[in-house]
């Protein structure tokens, strides 16, 4: 199989092509490198991917139009995974045209190039932050998501509209995941793991937003990229929803096109999780409590009932293991690469 992922330079994108690649299938990584963090991080994770025969690299824009077109014309995917994105909640109250352009701009061009070169299915992230003003827990695919509370969440809210009309319009078979708090090795340095360990390892203080009272279903890297794969096969058909008891399906009435949250459903509570750093590092976290942030919720948690329906698998978040596979990371990245 053929498949085109954007953002394979990131965080998730870099594990899920390694995995499609152990699979045995051909891997376009399409990637733009800004600088929203260190790029010598994600420099090398293209250089492991550059190892693989089956994997080729683009570097463009997603807004640049013509050089997606071309990259999505000339591989010829089977699939497309539509990672790229400005990523963030709290960097979308400092950049927020950075939002517009790379996830409204550039995901309208990855769906008009999916419309001209159409793939057997394509999926897109969205994210839990689409829930927004939600305050029914666990979220659940069928609940509104009319109240976002961040241009992030606007932003990704919006690629799952566009991609709707676009599955009914074009007949595009499409979904959309949405993530629940990934956490792994190369992690993204912006994300509260990797910046909790740092500083530790610094002996500086952490940032303890909400004064720790946040809740977070949190996820494996790994466990999201088994998901990701198995929902490939997955394939919405209109007309063919899943009938299975307990589930309400989120495919569309009108579109080959549907929602499916990827997560465990066991949310963490943010002290015990700082406490499983600490455990993992062997220190102890100065902690700076803070108020909660503007953009920021109170707790996380996902209904994986769908999922399972669709794939017979649901991830389960070993907190303590993904920490200390984190960790290990950490160490040996930054004693070649001393952290910004």
């Amino acid at each position: 199989m053929r498949v085109f992922v954007t953002g394979t330079s990131g965080f998730i994108g870099f594990h899920l092509a390694q995995r499609l690649l152990a699979d045995g299938h051909a891997v376009l990584g399409y990637d733009g490198m800004t600088a929203y963090y260190d790029v010598a991080l994600k420099q090398a994770r293209r250089e492991l991917l550059m190892q693989s025969g089956a994997f080729s690299s683009a570097e463009a824009m997603l807004e640049d139009k013509a050089a997606l077109d071309d990259a999505l014309g000339t591989f010829g995917a089977d699939v497309i995974v539509h990672l790229a994105a400005q990523a963030g909640v709290r960097y979308s109250l400092e950049a927020p045209e950075a939002y517009v352009s790379a996830n409204l701009v550039g995901t309208f061009n990855l769906l008009e190039g999916a419309r001209a070169y159409p793939p057997r299915h394509l999926l897109l992230a969205s994210t839990s932050s689409v829930y927004g003003g939600n305050r029914r827990l666990p979220f659940s695919e069928a609940d509104r998501t009319d109240f976002p509370v961040s241009l992030y969440a606007a932003t990704k809210k919006a690629t799952e509209e566009m991609s709707h009309a676009y599955a009914h319009l074009h007949d595009i078979p499409t979904t959309c995941f949405r993530f629940f708090t990934v956490y792994g090795p190369w992690g993204r340095p912006d994300m509260a793991l990797f910046k909790f360990v740092d500083a530790i390892e610094r002996g500086q203080p952490i940032d303890v937003y909400g004064h720790g009272q946040m809740r977070r279903d949190l996820t494996d890297v790994s466990d999201l990229v088994e998901a990701i794969v198995r929902l490939m096969d997955a394939v919405p058909r209109t007309g063919q929803p899943v009938e299975a008891e307990g589930v309400t399906d989120s495919l569309s009435p009108v579109a080959p096109w549907r929602s499916v949250n990827i997560a465990g459903g066991q949310p963490i509570g943010l002290l015990p999780f700082i406490e499983a750093v600490e455990r993992a590092t062997g220190k102890t976290a100065i902690r700076n409590m803070l108020p909660m942030q503007p953009a920021d919720v109170v707790e996380t948690t996902a209904n994986p009932a769908l999922l399972q329906a669709l794939t017979g698998f649901v991830p389960n978040m070993d907190v303590d293991a993904c920490v200390s596979n984190f960790v290990a990371w950490y160490r040996q990245w930054t004693g070649h690469h001393p952290a910004p």
